[in-house]
């Protein structure tokens, strides 16, 4: 084992011991013996097995620049925390020719606190990146998607199963929409081979390449739509698209456009992704 994999090991031991588990949204529960997230409850934040980060706390792993930023996420790493983990990792760490998917650990209490509203925070490329446990609830658990079935414009070409009904005139909008940040996303990141690879998959669409190819220009404005919950039925629901500022992020938010709606996000704060019976 090198100098540089027992630092890394070493960092992460330290960052995982100084998360409390209730800031992750995790029960502290009786007889914890460790004193922050066990290897077990990063590897579930981080999506990586257990297996995993037992070779890298070890020093027996080199993990990629993907694997990075998602510890980083899970540990919430500083800006320059975050860019020591990718300089003890052995990867480069991003510029400005790579969109960064990092959230800050505002953000990330931003998100903690942002109780009884369905929030999905996407990356440049419009890969859900992180959520708080009513968007779960709402749309259904992301844990069980791969990272390309996450990323909301190829789950949509491709004719994913989608909770979300849609009409026509939506539709249009939301591919015009779409089309249009993924152009301004390969503009500002010429260098990021991610976001490259997913727009060779989405030019293997037919109607993502009628619009791409046709330079068409659209903008996210503020929604309503209704999504078909299997427990609550028809929920309708406003979404607004808030940028981060200094980020390569953004916030979808959905908020109740009336009692009946709010009544029903309510519930649904209560019993999670549990089926009812």
């Amino acid at each position: 084992m090198t100098e540089q994999p027992a630092e890394l090991g070493a960092a992460l031991r330290g960052w995982r011991d100084r998360i409390v588990p209730a800031e992750v949204g995790l029960p502290a529960g009786l007889g914890r013996r460790a004193k922050g997230l066990r290897r077990e409850e990063l590897a579930l934040l981080a999506g990586i097995s257990v297996d995993y980060v037992i070779r890298l706390e070890q020093g027996r792993a080199h993990p990629s620049p993907q694997v990075v930023s998602a510890l980083a996420r899970a540990l919430r790493l500083t800006g320059g925390e975050r860019d020591h983990l990718f300089a003890l990792a052995g990867q480069a760490t991003p510029t400005s020719g790579h969109s960064s998917p990092h959230l800050t650990p505002s953000l990330q209490r931003l998100l903690d606190q942002l109780r009884g509203i369905p929030v999905g925070v996407f990356d440049a490329g419009w890969t859900l990146t992180a959520w708080n446990p009513l968007y779960a609830a709402l749309f259904g658990d992301p844990t069980t998607l791969s990272a390309r079935e996450r990323n909301v414009v190829w789950a949509y070409h491709a004719g994913l199963p989608m909770r979300v009904r849609s009409t026509p005139e939506l539709a249009a909008v939301f591919e015009e929409a779409t089309v249009a940040d993924l152009r301004s996303a390969a503009a500002r990141f010429p260098a990021d081979a991610e976001l490259r690879a997913l727009l060779d998959d989405l030019r293997a669409f037919p109607r993502f390449a009628e619009l791409w190819e046709s330079r068409t220009v659209g903008e996210h404005v503020a929604h309503s739509k209704v999504v078909d919950h299997p427990e609550l039925g028809p929920t309708p629901v406003d979404c607004d698209v808030l940028e981060v500022p200094v980020s390569d992020l953004r916030l979808v938010v959905y908020t109740a456009p009336d009692e009946d709606a709010a009544e029903r996000l309510r519930l649904l704060d209560v019993i999670g992704t549990q089926t009812l019976t």
